[in-house]
């Protein structure tokens, strides 16, 4: 593979991530609102809810990300 094709596979894999992070979070709203409103839920564990939803990401081939991210951008023209 060149240099170049990698270049745009971790591209299309970091707007893939940015756009299952966004739709996961719109998904989970009431969710994730009460497990920040928890009593026990503390700031430093931001991150690490981050990760969690950031790893859903993996579940997709590289071949279903760069159908979801072509269908966005179509979308968004």
């Amino acid at each position: 593979m060149s240099s170049q094709q990698q270049k745009a596979d971790k591209a299309t894999e970091a707007e893939f991530g940015s756009y299952y992070l966004q739709r996961t979070t719109q998904e989970l709203a009431e969710d994730l609102d009460k497990v920040r409103n928890a009593d026990d839920f503390k700031a430093e564990s931001v991150p690490f809810l981050v990760r969690a939803l950031q790893q859903g990401a993996v579940q997709f081939s590289p071949d279903d990300q760069k159908r979801t991210v072509s269908a966005v951008k179509q979308k968004e023209a």
